[in-house]
C-alpha cells in the first residue's frame, strides 16, 4: 500500500492564495515587522522569499498569503505604506526551487533519471543509493514531480519560497497599487 503524497494541495486552497510583491529597505527588523503584520491579523503566510533587487538599499519580499479566512484587502491595507503589488499568475513569472534526495539503487536509478529528464530537472549529486535532484518551476510542476518520485522513496526534501516578477517591461514601480511613502524600515524611494 502506497503512502499519501508528501503534500497535497486542494483547488480551493489555491483559489484563496495570493502572491504579493513588496519592496522594503534593507534594514534590520523589517522581515519581523512585515511577518508580524500578517500574524496579528490572522493570515497564514504560505511562502516567503526575500532577496536583493537592482537597488542595493532595497529588498523584494515575495509573499504568498492564504486569504481563506480574511479578504486580501485587509492585508494590503496593513501594508499601504509600502510599495506593494499583487502578481496574478497570468501576468507574472512565478518560480520555486526544489531540492529532493531520492532513493536510487542499481535497480531503480534509470527510472529515476528518466523522471528527472521528463520534468526538465537536473541531478546535482549522486551517491551509491541516492540522487539529489534540483527542479525549478511553479508549484503544480514541483508537486507533480514529488508525487512521481515518492514511490522511489524520498529521503529528504527542501523547497524555497516563491519568487515572482511581473511580465513585460514594467517594473513594480510602474505597477504600484499605492504611492511610495514611508516603509516599515524607513523611506523607500
Amino acid at each position: 500500500m502506497s503512502q499519501p503524497p508528501v503534500r497535497l494541495r486542494e483547488q480551493e486552497a489555491s483559489a484563496s492564495r495570493h502572491t504579493l510583491s513588496v519592496l522594503v529597505e534593507n534594514k534590520p527588523g523589517v522581515l519581523v515587522r512585515i511577518a508580524g503584520l500578517f500574524s496579528r491579523r490572522g493570515f497564514n503566510i504560505d511562502s516567503l522569499a526575500v532577496g536583493p533587487t537592482e537597488h542595493h538599499e532595497i529588498s523584494r519580499m515575495t509573499i504568498v498569503v492564504d486569504c481563506a479566512e480574511h479578504p486580501l484587502e485587509q492585508v494590503t491595507k496593513q501594508l499601504n505604506k509600502l510599495k506593494i503589488v499583487e502578481l496574478e499568475p497570468a501576468v507574472s513569472v512565478q518560480r520555486e526551487l526544489l531540492l529532493v534526495k531520492v532513493r536510487a539503487d542499481a535497480e531503480t536509478r534509470s527510472r529515476v533519471l528518466e523522471t528527472v529528464t521528463l520534468f526538465r530537472a537536473k541531478v546535482v549529486d549522486v551517491a551509491q543509493d541516492a540522487v539529489t535532484v534540483e527542479a525549478t518551476g511553479n508549484r503544480d510542476k514541483l508537486d507533480a514531480l514529488i508525487r512521481v518520485l515518492e514511490p522511489f522513496g524520498i529521503k529528504e526534501l527542501v523547497q524555497s519560497g516563491m519568487v515572482a516578477l511581473g511580465r513585460g517591461s514594467k517594473s513594480i514601480t510602474d505597477r504600484a497599487l499605492r504611492p511610495i511613502e514611508r516603509s516599515v524600515g524607513g523611506s523607500v524611494q
